[in-house]
């Protein structure tokens, strides 16, 4: 038996290519689009190892060109769940004893797949599933993803290094054992490194998992699946289970065994979910782990001292990268009334700027929505905008071709107004301009306005006034900018989650997610026991 300690390889932040004019990521990535493109795929369920086919049909369209199909995928129901829940049961008690470095193993080995073979395959899936631009796509499919993996494996290492102290006479130890049941992932749309991280970082620690991914990035979600299945991962340990959302959910959380969520998603949905459990206390194996990561109505914060500029760019890049369907992404924004005349004309000669369209077109900044769905409630948005607002820029919206809705910058009057408090998810960006001796109240304003707490943002020049920011919004945001963007936290830099209504603050690309998918026991072994009950001090003499 191998008696070694293995220390697994160094971590390195996975480079961004640039897609630039004739390099050769460029080249790979468009044959692999048009490849994609023209060739529709049927998707089945994967459960137990095998290929499960239902028979109950659900369509993958791209976003940006509805009028296309990219695939048909075959819809699970309680049925299916069931199976999932009992190859997850199967292959736990294997998987769970398997040395944490072979565990460790397959997903280093899927990491170094997904930067290679895989990179321009998930890649393109992304960019056609979720109209996603080159760039953003690499940063979330191929980095992110790929930063998931081999991080994970070093932050499983620091838990498995930690032990306690021993005493004289004594060996204690610390055992990270995974949860006793299974995880049920639930994963969004906007971030193929989200739905490969949610099922695989509970995998890692040695849990089984039935993933119910979104069925709009099912294209992409499952090329996950065959990277993980050619980088080796047993039979059972994850489970694909496409399908309708409260069906699937309302059986997994029905299930004696379930022993942790793992979730990213609607603040309304992960509220259901809490609440179905509570209702079910009682009847599971032991208390389930929640761990949810939900909406956000994320700030920009711009003080007197700010610079025009930085805050103009990271307006755009903040609030209009991938549509603003990014829970980080920059949705309300505060600048002084001096430094608006400056900020105006640059900001919205920027806005005008974008380029919008299919995103195999590389000269776009913005594809489209994802669906239907988004497209009807952002254009609800933009109709309170022209009722109730000034619309600098944008607010038209076309779904002719695609779901296409322009950049849009809204001016309000009224700090509290909808914009400024609602999650839209969508390219809107609303400001309010204030005046610059009211600082203190804005602050209070910002921390006040929304019930979420998860990305924000200040712009200043002023020490004084970034120190006073830092700690007055303290709990307005899990993930707080100094003179940057409040989108793009990156996997062991700047560990991801809010509180509030964002979530559970579990912080994921950190050692804090992993602690929530093992629960500890501690051994204590003496080596010389004693033998006999009495006590020195029951010593009359």
């Amino acid at each position: 038996m191998d008696n070694s300690r293995p220390t697994p390889p160094l971590p390195l932040h996975e480079p961004v290519l640039s897609y630039a004019p004739g390099t050769p990521e460029r080249a790979a990535l468009k044959h692999s689009i048009d490849e994609m493109a023209r060739t529709e795929i049927e998707i089945p369920l994967w459960i137990g190892g095998r290929e499960v086919s239902t028979g109950r049909f659900g369509e993958v369209r791209m976003p940006h060109r509805h009028g296309q199909r990219l695939a048909r995928y075959h819809q699970a129901g309680p049925e299916q769940v069931e199976q999932a829940i009992a190859a997850a049961r199967a292959a736990h008690g294997p998987w769970s004893r398997m040395p944490w470095e072979s565990r460790a193993a397959i997903f280093l080995r899927a990491a170094e797949l997904l930067a290679t073979k895989y990179r321009p395959i998930l890649n393109g899936a992304t960019m056609l599933g979720q109209s996603k631009t080159a760039y953003q796509a690499e940063i979330d499919s191929a980095c992110e993803l790929i930063d998931f993996l081999r991080w994970n494996v070093h932050f499983a290492a620091q838990i498995y290094a930690e032990q306690p102290a021993s005493g004289s006479g004594m060996w204690n130890r610390l055992e990270a054992r995974p949860l006793e049941g299974f995880v049920f992932a639930v994963t969004p749309f906007n971030f193929t490194a989200i739905a490969g991280n949610l099922p695989t970082a509970p995998a890692l620690m040695g849990n089984t998992v039935v993933w119910k991914p979104a069925a709009s990035a099912l294209f992409s979600g499952w090329k996950i699946v065959e990277l993980l299945r050619e980088a080796g991962l047993p039979d059972g340990v994850i489970n694909f289970v496409p399908g309708p959302a409260q069906a699937i959910g309302a059986a997994a959380l029905a299930s004696p065994e379930l022993g942790g969520i793992h979730f990213t998603g609607s603040t309304g949905v992960f509220h259901q979910m809490w609440r179905t459990v509570g209702e079910r206390i009682a009847s599971y194996r032991s208390y389930p782990r929640l761990v949810g990561e939900t909406g956000g109505k994320d700030f920009i914060l711009a003080h007197p001292s700010a610079d025009v500029a930085a805050l103009a760019t990271a307006i755009v890049r903040g609030g209009f990268e991938f549509q603003g369907q990014k829970c980080s992404a920059a949705s309300r924004i505060y600048v002084p009334d001096h430094l608006w005349p400056a900020l105006e004309p640059l900001l919205c000669d920027e806005i005008r700027s974008i380029k919008v369209g299919d995103p195999s077109d590389f000269s776009n900044f913005m594809g489209a929505v994802i669906d239907r769905a988004s497209f009807e409630n952002i254009s609800r948005y933009l109709s309170i905008a022209r009722d109730t607002a000034k619309i600098l820029v944008g607010g038209s919206a076309d779904s002719r071709e695609g779901w296409f809705v322009s950049p849009t910058l809204v001016q309000v009057d009224d700090p509290k107004h909808t914009l400024m408090r609602e999650e839209i998810f969508g390219p809107v960006v609303t400001l309010y301009v204030y005046r610059a001796s009211t600082w203190p109240e804005v602050l209070r304003l910002v921390d006040e306005t929304s019930p979420y707490a998860l990305t924000g943002a200040v712009f200043a020049r002023d020490r004084t006034a970034i120190d006073e920011a830092t700690r007055v919004l303290r709990d307005a945001a899990g993930n707080f900018y100094i003179n940057d963007k409040p989108t793009g936290a990156v996997v062991g830099q700047q560990p991801f989650g809010g509180a509030r209504a964002s979530g559970t603050n579990d912080k994921a690309g950190s050692v804090i997610n992993l602690w929530r998918w093992v629960s500890a026991r501690t051994i204590k072994e003496t080596f010389a026991p004693p033998m006999d009950y009495r006590y020195p001090f029951m010593a009359e003499r």
